[in-house]
Parts: C-alpha cells; structure tokens; sequence
C-alpha cells in the first residue's frame, strides 16, 4: 500500500452552487478512470456535493466572494478527496452534539443541520475535519478491486447446452 499519490489534482471554484457541479463531474471521472463501481462513484459525487454545499451555505457572507479549493490524491488503492475553504470555521462536535442520536431513528425524526456531515461520514470509508482558519473536509473512498477479483473467480461459468 503506497501512501505517495501516483497523481495529485487540484482545482479553484467560486463559492457558488453553480459551480458544485463542475467539481462533482470532475471527481467522478477521476473515480470512474480509477475503476470505482457505479454506486461507489455515486457516493463520492453525493458527498464531494455535501462538503461543496457546506461551503457554499456556510463559510462565506453574502459579501465575501470566496472559493473552494478541491485536491484528489489518486492512489493505487483509494481516492483521497479534500475540500478547503477559508471562510467561518466550526467547531465540530457542536454540530455532532445538536445531531443528537441518529441511530434507529428515521429520516424523518432526525434534527436539521449538520446532516450533510452524518452524510459525508455514511457514504465514505474514512473522514477528517478540521479548521482553524476555514475548514478542511478529508475524504477517503477505497478501491475495492480484490473484492470485486475474488468474487469473479467464484463464479463459475454458465452452463452450456
């Protein structure tokens, strides 16, 4: 297991939802190139879109005409995504602490913000927060291809007739 990226992207968007999108798109081809599953690229794009949204919503005023700086590490074996704003920071077990339990309740019963989080967290194998002048949104998905590998040589072939 390398822990040195064989590639490194990065990218610089306005702080607009319309530009969400644009990153949303991007990381999923880097994740479709590096032979994701579908529903894994789905969960990257659903939380790259949650942490983007984050930003958008929360870190800048009206006046303030920030950005979301976006970096993938593209490894042999997992796809790190961080998301970094320069905005309003928060303090992180506060917005985890106003969640309150979440387990056994429905969608429905759940308390409003800081659900994106519990979202981001779902979706991927690994997440860190941090911020001190701003917020850095680390995430994690790995590659699963031994799985996937080891469930083709149990099959076996269809019967011919």
């Amino acid at each position: 297991m390398s822990n040195k990226a064989s590639d490194f992207i990065e990218m610089t968007v306005p702080a607009k939802t319309d530009y969400v999108g644009v990153v949303r798109l991007t990381i999923s081809g880097i994740a479709n190139r590096m032979g994701f599953a579908f529903d894994e690229i789905e969960d990257i794009k659903i939380a790259v879109s949650e942490a983007c949204t984050n930003v958008v919503n929360h870190a800048y005023t009206e006046l303030e005409k920030g950005q979301i700086r976006v970096g993938c590490g593209v490894y042999d074996n997992r796809l790190e995504i961080m998301v970094v704003d320069h905005g309003k920071s928060f303090d992180y077990d506060d917005v985890n602490q106003s969640l309150g339990p979440v387990e056994g309740k429905s969608v429905e019963q759940l308390n409003e913000g800081g659900l994106g989080l519990f979202l981001i967290e779902s979706l991927m194998d690994k997440v860190e927060i941090s911020g001190e002048a701003g917020v850095i949104v680390m995430m994690t998905k790995y590659l699963h291809r031994d799985e996937v590998e080891e469930n083709v040589d149990r099959t076996s072939p269809a019967p011919t007739q």
